[in-house]
């Protein structure tokens, strides 16, 4: 775990975090973006396993279990793991590290949600998104989306770190609502879709 992350963990109460996507959904704001959009990549029943790789506390891969697909989760916090398992146990839920995790069985979609890569140990990403992407069956497709604060997470970074790891570009996109990224990819955020040939 990078001094970022232990950083954000001991300054977050987790029961007040996990609470308020609650609070936003019922004040009607929208909380599933990420799950909206790989739907629109993946379809929405039959897509074979979806993994959440660095799912924290599940919000997503419950969601996408909730829309009926078959999900895995995975993170290397075991708190955060053990509060998505009592929340949802039709999700099947991994501690592991990203950049070494070897699935049971290849994986048809990878969401790489919610800032991983920017919690992650600097200069592991490239080797993260790599066996993620060595992780997908044939035609299989890696969703990341992340903030970027800085050049080492730039989209150029990103892209570079996609080809090393054998990936194909589908999209990019500025949020999880699907808007295009600002021509020079220099916004506050951006999403990836790319694809395993085959």
């Amino acid at each position: 775990m990078s001094d970022r992350w232990r950083a954000w963990r001991a300054a977050t109460d987790l029961d007040e975090y996990d609470t308020r996507w609650t609070r936003l959904q019922e004040s009607g704001e929208p909380i599933h973006g990420e799950a909206d959009l790989i739907e629109r990549f993946i379809g929405a029943t039959d897509a074979g396993l979806v993994v959440d790789a660095g799912c924290g506390m599940g919000r997503v891969a419950i969601e996408l279990a909730r829309r009926g697909h078959r999900v895995l989760a995975i993170d290397n916090d075991d708190e955060m793991l053990a509060r998505g398992r009592a929340k949802h146990g039709a999700v099947t839920w991994l501690e592991a590290d990203l950049a070494t995790v070897e699935l049971p069985a290849p994986a048809d979609t990878v969401a790489l949600a919610g800032n991983v890569l920017i919690f992650c140990e600097p200069g592991w990403e490239a080797a993260i998104v790599a066996n993620l992407a060595a992780n997908l069956a044939p035609g299989g497709t890696l969703v990341a989306g992340h903030s970027l604060p800085d050049g080492a997470r730039s989209v150029a970074a990103y892209d570079e770190w996609a080809r090393a790891g054998g990936l194909e570009p589908l999209h990019r996109f500025a949020d999880w609502d699907g808007n295009a990224l600002p021509a020079r990819g220099d916004g506050a955020y951006a999403v990836f879709v790319d694809r395993r040939p085959g």
